[in-house]
Parts: structure tokens; sequence; C-alpha cells
């Protein structure tokens, strides 16, 4: 039986309320430990790239990761030029994350309908492609049209060249019909609430998806983000995911179009889930944190002390996580300390479970040709590696 590995990596999350700076210096500690990628997100707030610049330009191997660029906030033409200039300044180390949000954000933020997001997905990533392989846009689809038709607009091509025609683009996906879609046209999956127990009934979309591409899910990068939590007690270690939990199944959306509600009755708990949104819609946050099922938490996250989170490790990557993306939260009060004791007891954790993968990321570009330097990284300035 061969024995699965899978590489670590370290989602930042939200930057809120912009006080959440002296969480960046852990993407430095990552690096140092091992880690195959940082990834930040970004809702109504910070933006993603501005923060995956910054880190960029303050490491020299660590890949750097959307999770994920708000399709309706971007043109795909302009998410194409920013994924080509920020790969060719970090030399590569890109992996571009895409996702249409959620109906709030897309219509209450940016303006852009939700409707048919498949479709629109399916272009926008067609439409980013092409423009990364500098071809001009000439596009007549259902969403998007270039040039405008009966205007001065001509197709255009990319006028720089980044180092990879082919940037590793990820999909955030919950329904089938997205997983379908992800394992079709994308290169890797950025799961939420990824559980070991109920992956299967996940991946067999994901499987139709590749399939129609004429792939399998070999060289595919399955990379769910897992909140991280040390200590001896792991009942007392989901304490501190309960609010996390509560806020996506029960704010992250209407009472009808909440697609984390609507995961967590996929996976057996339904009711459960539907307490905790009716609490938190109702204004009672305690109260819906204290419904969200303690099974929940520990199917979803990694809890307690370096054993039993070597157990779980072991669970992800037999289950087909190759990439854990883990998400620390420190015992008691939050801070960087905790956090980065959280990653090197995580890169303990896989080394005690045998897991950890050397070599390529799954989706990373064949090459003979060493990793191509880029303003940020060619120097190899290692004082930058000591700021936690």
């Amino acid at each position: 039986m061969t024995v699965p590995t899978l590489r670590l990596g370290l989602n930042l999350g939200y930057w809120v309320g912009g006080n959440d700076a002296s969480n960046i210096p852990l993407a430095f500690l990552a690096e140092n430990l091992g880690y195959s990628a940082v990834w930040v997100s970004e809702a109504y707030g910070s933006d993603a790239v501005t923060l995956l610049s910054w880190i960029a330009a303050r490491t020299s191997r660590i890949d750097v990761g959307s999770a994920v660029l708000q399709i309706p906030a971007r043109s795909p033409a302009m998410t194409a030029m920013t994924a080509a200039t920020l790969d060719t300044l970090s030399g590569g180390r890109l992996r571009l994350g895409l996702g249409v949000s959620g109906p709030q954000v897309s219509e209450g933020w940016h303006g852009v309908r939700f409707a048919s997001p498949l479709g629109r997905t399916r272009e926008y990533v067609d439409l980013v492609r092409r423009a990364l392989r500098r071809e001009p846009l000439a596009y007549e689809g259902s969403h998007f049209t270039l040039p405008l038709p009966d205007g001065p607009g001509k197709p255009l091509a990319l006028t720089i060249r980044p180092p990879r025609e082919r940037i590793p683009v990820y999909l955030a996906a919950l329904g089938p019909r997205n997983l379908e879609l992800a394992g079709e046209i994308a290169d890797g999956w950025l799961p939420v609430f990824f559980s070991p127990d109920h992956a299967a009934q996940q991946l067999a979309p994901l499987r139709a998806g590749l399939a129609k591409s004429g792939r399998t899910l070999d060289g595919f990068d399955i990379a769910p983000g897992v909140p991280l939590v040390t200590g001896p007690d792991w009942r007392a270690c989901a304490r501190r995911v309960r609010g996390y939990a509560a806020l996506y199944l029960g704010g992250m959306g209407g009472r009808a179009d909440n697609h984390y509600t609507q995961l967590a009755e996929r996976m057996g708990f339904g009711p459960e889930a539907r307490a905790v949104q009716e609490r938190f819609l109702a204004g009672d946050y305690p109260g819906a944190m204290a419904a969200v099922p303690l099974e929940f938490l520990d199917a979803t996250s990694l809890l307690g002390p370096r054993e039993r989170i070597a157990e779980r490790m072991t669970a992800f990557a037999e289950a087909g996580a190759t990439t854990l993306n883990v998400m620390p939260v420190g015992p008691g009060l939050p801070g960087p300390d905790r956090a980065a004791t959280a990653l090197r007891t995580a890169v303990e954790a896989a080394e005690l479970a045998g897991l950890l993968a050397s070599g390529p990321v799954p989706n990373a570009p064949a090459s003979d040709s060493p990793r191509p330097q880029g303003p940020f990284n060619s120097q190899g300035d290692s004082r930058i590696h000591d700021h936690a």
C-alpha cells in the first residue's frame, strides 16, 4: 500500500480591521519551517494582492497564494495582469485562487449580479488563461464579450511575459456542480470544512470533472484550509474554533442561500447547522457558537496534542488532501507567539506521521530548469527570515 504524503501550507485568512499585521511574520517562519505556500484571503476589507506582494518581497522560496481573489471584484484581464506581475516579481511563486464570493458581497459590495456563478467562473478562468498565454482577447461568451461590439475597442494582448505561461489556478468550490467544474478546469481545489469522514461524496464530482478534461486526481492539488489549535485537551482546543465555524454556518449568507450551511447538511449535520444559523441570524452569537457540534469541529480541524494531530493529518492525507493549509489559532489569547508554536507543532506532527512530501507541488509545471528569479527574491537576503 502506498503511504500518502502531503505538504503543509499556512492560511493567514483575512486581515481584519487593520490590526492583524503582527501575523504577517508567520509567513517568514513558515518559509523557514519548510511550508510550501502561504495564503491570504479577501472579503470587503484588505485586498489579497497587496498582502501577497508584501510577503513575496520578504521571502525567497515559499509560494504565495490567494484564497481567494474575488471574481466579481476584477475583470478577467485585470486578474491576468495582476497574476503575471506578481508571478514575475516573485520569481514564479504565485498560486492563483479564485472564487465568486457570495451574493451579499458580490451584489452589495461590488455591484455585480451573482447569477450564473458556474458559467461566469468557466468563462473567467478561460479568459485569464488566454491572457496569460498572451493571446489577443477576442471573446464572445454568455457573460464576457471582448472587445465590446460597435465600439473603438480592439483585441489586445498582454504586453509583459510572465515566467510561467500557465500559473496554477485553484477554485474555491462547495457544491457538487462547482466541484465538477473545479475538476474540469482548475489545477487545484481550496475546500472549506473538508472532513476525511465525508470526503468521498465531494471527491466524486471532482473526479467526474477531471475525467471530462482527461485527467485523474494524480497531479491535482486538494488544499483544504484547516483550523489548527494545539494543546493537551482536544475538546478544550475545539472551543477556539467555535466562533469561526459559527460565523460561516450562521452568517455567510442568508437563511436560504448559505452554501456553508448546505455543505454541513450534506455532511449529516443538517439540524445542528440550521440551529447555528437561526441563533446567529437572531443575533445570539454565543448561542450560535455553543450550537456548533463538537463532532463537526473535530471532523474539520486539527485539535489537541502533537500525537493526535499526527493521526488526524494521516486521515486527511488518506482522504485525498495533498496540501494542508493550516490556520493556527492559539489557546487563550491569540497572538503570533502562540501561532508560531502551533506552526512548529504541525511540522512535528507531520514528521511523526511520516507524511511530509518533498519536491514540486502537484500542479507545478514540469521543468528541468531552476525556478525563475524575480526582483523580490533574487538576492536571497536571509535577514528577512528572522522576524518570527
